[in-house]
C-alpha cells in the first residue's frame, strides 16, 4: 500500500477519493502541521512508498509550467547560531529523495515577492513550497521511500497567490495525469 499526500484538498481535486493501491492524506498547510499529520499516518500504518503531489513557485526562471520530480529538500526560513540561512541549529540542512530532480526550499510562508526569491535563489533550490522539507525529514525517520511530483502553479513574485488560486486545479490535473501514467492508477 502507498500513501498519496497533499497539503491541500485543492491539490487533489483532479484525483478520485479511493485511489486503487493508495491511501489518502490531506496534512494542512506548513511544515508543523504536514510533520504533525504525516507522523500520525506513518506511526498507524506501514507503507511502501508515499507519493506526495502539490503545487510549488517556480523561482529559477529556467523552470517553466510543469511537473517536477524532487531530488532533495531545504529550508528557506531558518538561521543557526551563527545566522547562516538554511541551516537548522539541529536538523540537516538538505535531505536527499534519491532521484533525479530538482530541489525544492520549503518556509512555512508564502512565497510572493522578488526580495524572498532573491534571498532563497542562492540556497540552491528553484522550487519553493511550504511542506516538503517536513514530509522528507519525517519520512527519513520512518525508513519510508518518498517521491514528491511539484506542478509550478506561480513565479513566488508579484501577486503569486492569485496566480495559485487560478491555476491549482489545472496543476492537479496535470499530476493526475502523471500518475496515472506512471502508476497505472
Amino acid at each position: 500500500m502507498k500513501l498519496l499526500v497533499a497539503a491541500l484538498d485543492a491539490e487533489l481535486v483532479a484525483f478520485e477519493a479511493d485511489l486503487p493501491g493508495f491511501d489518502r492524506l490531506v496534512t494542512g498547510p506548513g511544515k508543523l502541521q504536514a510533520t504533525y499529520a504525516l507522523t500520525r499516518a506513518l506511526d498507524a500504518r506501514t507503507y511502501d512508498e508515499i507519493l506526495v503531489v502539490g503545487t510549488a513557485g517556480a523561482i529559477d526562471p529556467r523552470l517553466h509550467e510543469a511537473i517536477y520530480d524532487i531530488d532533495a529538500a531545504i529550508q528557506h526560513d531558518v538561521t543557526d547560531i551563527d545566522g547562516i540561512v538554511g541551516q537548522h541549529v539541529s536538523l540537516p540542512p538538505r535531505v536527499e529523495l534519491g532521484r533525479e530532480g530538482v530541489t525544492i526550499a520549503t518556509g512555512d510562508h508564502f512565497v510572493d515577492d522578488a526580495e524572498a526569491v532573491g534571498v532563497i535563489r542562492p540556497l540552491g533550490a528553484g522550487l519553493v513550497d511550504m511542506e516538503t522539507y517536513a514530509y522528507a525529514w519525517v519520512a527519513e525517520q520512518f525508513g519510508v521511500p518518498l517521491r514528491v511530483l511539484k506542478a509550478v502553479s506561480d513565479r513566488a513574485q508579484d501577486d503569486a497567490i492569485t496566480d495559485w488560486r487560478a491555476t491549482v486545479a489545472a496543476c492537479s490535473a496535470l499530476l493526475r495525469d502523471k500518475v496515472r501514467a506512471e502508476y497505472g492508477v
